[in-house]
């Protein structure tokens, strides 16, 4: 991904996707930095000295901006005025400048992905039209050095053209915006965004054809840098969740498929309501005296072990055959999957981990 693209950009790790320690220790000698949320997330990359770190998100605590502004190779994302000015006070009380970005909630829809962060009424960053007077204000502040601007708009987008066109706005409206004040902010973090398609994976993102196309887009931009903010592109492919089906049954007309394990374990499809990609792989033992439950050439809905309706991985998709006993392997489990699942539902034991090198 790095290699594809042009020289002035820059490659970030979202961390958010998978904050697994394997997968920092593998992308730190590859990727630019870290893009993280959290004390937390900021502690577990801090002894990656060669890495640089964004931190974002629209709360941002005292002990944590205190943290973060001594760090050096930090930039901070303002959410807000009051961001601003919390981050330009706690700077100057220990006597340093803090390197901020401006967040930018961009006055128009940018893709057709669901969920978006700007364009729309968020808790994400600053109106798009109230950005020359941040930037003012940003600039009366000496503990304040300001790098540039943060985009981020979007999750899981699947159309690269698109995508381009998301970026030649940025480097457009970050040039106006230095030219206007006649400042250097030569830091365009477009975030990421980029998307993976759970619902037919052989028809994926093109990244390719977004590379080439931001190839020359940036050709116009030569001066600034450019950073990509990737988390789910880089690890949903990286993940598999194995499970064992518990139970197949049938009520009012529909095949349910009973998993030993659920959402508790792989959130991501009950909170999209979407069905997640998966094989049914057939395991031939059969221990027990009596007849084997299961369904062949069915739709079915696979459910989790959980005590709630809402436990559902998979919603009326088809299968040739799948039994009690039977395993699911769920694909592109390597992003959004455990670490944003809620564990502790019903004290059921966690999943074994295991990594292939």
């Amino acid at each position: 991904m790095k290699e594809s693209l042009p020289a002035n950009c820059q490659l970030f790790y979202a961390m958010k996707a998978n904050p697994d320690d394997k997968i920092i220790q593998t992308l730190s000698p590859v990727v630019d930095g870290f893009e993280i949320a959290s004390r937390g997330e900021l502690e577990r990359v801090s002894s990656y000295v060669n890495n640089q770190i964004i931190f974002g998100g629209p709360g941002k605590k005292d002990e944590e901006i205190r943290q973060l502004i001594q760090t050096n190779v930090c930039l901070i994302n303002v959410e807000s005025v009051h961001d601003l000015h919390r981050i330009a006070y706690l700077a100057e009380h220990a006597g340093t400048q803090a390197p901020v970005m401006l967040r930018v909630n961009l006055n128009r829809n940018v893709s057709e992905s669901k969920l978006k962060m700007s364009g729309v009424p968020t808790q994400f960053g600053i109106e798009e039209d109230d950005i020359p007077q941040v930037i003012a204000e940003a600039l009366s502040h000496p503990s304040l050095e300001l790098k540039g601007f943060h985009f981020h708009a979007m999750s899981n987008n699947l159309d690269a053209h698109a995508h381009i066109k998301f970026v030649d706005l940025c480097l457009e409206l970050s040039h106006k915006w230095q030219c206007d004040f006649a400042i250097s902010a030569p830091i365009v973090d477009v975030g990421g965004g980029i998307g993976i398609n759970y619902w037919n994976p052989r028809e994926a993102f093109d990244w390719d054809l977004f590379a080439d196309g931001l190839r020359e887009v940036v050709e116009r931009h030569a001066s600034l840098t450019i950073i990509l903010e990737i988390g789910r592109f880089m690890t949903a492919e990286c993940g598999f969740y194995v499970t064992e089906v518990l139970d197949v049954k049938e009520n009012h007309g529909e095949v349910f498929v009973v998993l030993r394990g659920g959402t508790h374990h792989l959130r991501l499809p009950a909170a999209w309501k979407m069905s997640h990609p998966f094989v049914a792989i057939p395991v031939d033992k059969w221990s027990y005296p009596f007849e084997r439950p299961g369904v062949q050439g069915r739709k079915v809905n696979i459910v989790g072990e959980l005590c709630t309706p809402n436990d559902v991985l998979v919603r009326q998709e088809s299968v040739e055959e799948v039994r009690a006993g039977d395993l699911i392997v769920f694909t592109h489990a390597g992003a959004y999957a455990w670490t944003i699942s809620h564990h502790d539902f019903l004290s059921h034991p966690y999943p074994e981990v295991f990594y292939l090198e």
